[in-house]
């Protein structure tokens, strides 16, 4: 009987091998629930029930890989076994937020067994107020991030009527393969084909991807460069064990900030977190003088039905090595709008082989160990737009959406901002013996954002939103 397989492509056999102990490779999302009104005392046991049956997922979620003269692939799972990823839990007394951020911050230290589908999902009940959460991952070689984050979402209705709604596993949007069947020379034939129109596409991205690099490379002045990136904390070797942190704010309130200061919301965003990163670092004796560069991934999917990783990166210069923020402003957003320029005039291929020129001395030391004595980037920091109306999972409203990332070896700090139902939410991944009380940097943001609003004229501050008198963080 022939075996269905879909080649791995370079980019997620990378995110499947780079995986080591004090590594794992895996994006996740956070989702905060209330319970239906009618709600009553058998409502999580039911829905538990109905997960239960659902033993048969779609799409990626039923593939595991395997290895075949050294090339990776994914196969359907016929030993599939809904236990090991499917799991419920009860948050031990006195079930705060900081019980929950505790628990995510273990599950994601966690790796995944690469002999069973690359996913799990976590219902997690005992919460204040009302609540529960679900705390989902897949692995960085199954989908990147931005994927990811839309795969939770579609899991979801705005209709708070609906019910009987089939979990993440067993929703999953159709994703295109190449397959190959053993012993189907045509099947070999089509995917070589398909290989070499690859081959060909990036071939014919060199040149420009040539230009492009030397532009970069000779341009390393304050505002926007290649390189040059200063070592700081954030840019040491990490370890196994992680600590998450979250918080809210109103996008009404972070979106006028941007149009009284005439930029757009991805320029307060990195303007935020310049800001809160010079305060952390000056917490922390550990302020680089020179300023550190932040990675922004950019989506170059064309098609949302597509998996796997389709992302580019630019990069930008924080300039926290300005005290002033009004100077410091005006330094990233200039250097927003050259990274910009250089992006546009790429096309998918080009900006992908860029990105993997950026990346190469971070590989370089994920495959040696050895790290780079320059690095293009400090830390990577994302933006990822959410739903913008309130949706439901069987009846229950999701009150928060908030990205769960991944942190690198010589990366311990990892920022991703989703927006949701007019807040804008920020979750911050770290390397918790690295990066020292990283949940200082919530303090940090919510500083960085009165700057903002003291150089725009805005008197109010942002609505920070809490869960009853606790914010996420511990």
């Amino acid at each position: 009987m022939a075996i269905n397989k879909q080649l791995l492509t370079l980019s997620d056999e990378i995110f499947l091998n780079i995986e080591k102990r004090q590594q794992p490779m895996h994006v996740a999302g956070l989702q905060l629930f209330k319970y239906p009104q009618d709600a009553g005392p058998q409502y999580m046991a039911d829905q538990v029930a109905e997960l239960q049956l659902l033993t048969r997922p779609k799409g990626q979620f039923a593939k595991r890989i395997t290895k075949h003269f050294s090339k990776a692939f994914w196969i359907e799972d016929n030993e599939f076994d809904l236990e090991h990823h499917f799991r419920r839990h009860a948050l031990p007394t006195p079930g705060r937020i900081r019980e929950l951020l505790a628990f995510v911050s273990a599950e994601h230290s966690n790796l995944m067994d690469k002999q069973r589908p690359l996913w799990e999902f976590h219902l997690i009940e005992g919460l204040p107020d009302n609540q529960f959460a679900i705390y989902s991952k897949l692995h960085h070689a199954m989908t990147d991030g931005m994927s990811a984050m839309r795969m939770m979402i579609n899991a979801l209705s705005p209709d708070p009527d609906l019910r009987h709604m089939p979990p993440l596993w067993a929703n999953a949007t159709k994703t295109p393969a190449t397959n190959i069947s053993d012993g189907l020379l045509l099947s070999q034939y089509e995917n070589l084909k398909s290989v070499m129109a690859t081959a060909g596409k990036q071939v014919g991205s060199l040149p420009k991807v040539y230009s492009e690099t030397l532009a970069l490379l000779r341009n390393t002045d304050s505002e926007f460069g290649f390189g040059g990136a200063p070592k700081s904390i954030l840019n040491q070797k990490i370890t196994g064990s992680r600590r998450y942190a979250a918080q809210s704010y109103s996008l009404d309130h972070l979106k006028l900030l941007g149009k009284k200061l005439n930029c757009t919301l991805n320029d307060i965003v990195l303007a935020t977190c310049s800001g809160a990163l010079r305060h952390y670092l000056i917490s922390q004796n550990a302020l680089p003088s020179q300023p550190l560069k932040a990675a922004v991934p950019v989506s170059l999917r064309a098609d949302e039905s597509v998996g796997g990783n389709q992302v580019g990166l630019m990069i930008v210069n924080l300039a926290t090595h300005i005290p002033d923020p009004l100077q410091r402003f005006d330094v990233i957003t200039r250097s927003i709008s050259k990274a910009k320029q250089h992006f546009s005039s790429l096309s998918a291929e080009e900006a992908q082989n860029l990105t993997a020129l950026m990346l190469f001395p971070t590989l370089l030391n994920f495959l040696t160990g050895m790290a780079p004595n320059k690095q293009a980037f400090n830390v990577i920091i994302s933006n990822v737009p959410g739903p913008r109306e309130p949706l439901y999972w069987n009846g229950a409203q999701m009150t928060g959406l908030y990205p769960v990332s991944i942190v690198l070896d010589q990366m311990a700090l990892n920022i991703t901002i989703t927006s949701y139902n007019g807040s804008l939410e920020f979750g911050l991944t770290a390397c918790r013996r690295s990066i020292p009380s990283m949940q200082r940097m919530l303090e940090f943001i919510d500083t960085a954002i009165m700057e903002l609003e003291t150089i725009s004229g805005i008197s109010e501050h942002a609505i920070v939103k809490t869960l009853g008198s606790e914010s996420l963080c511990f």
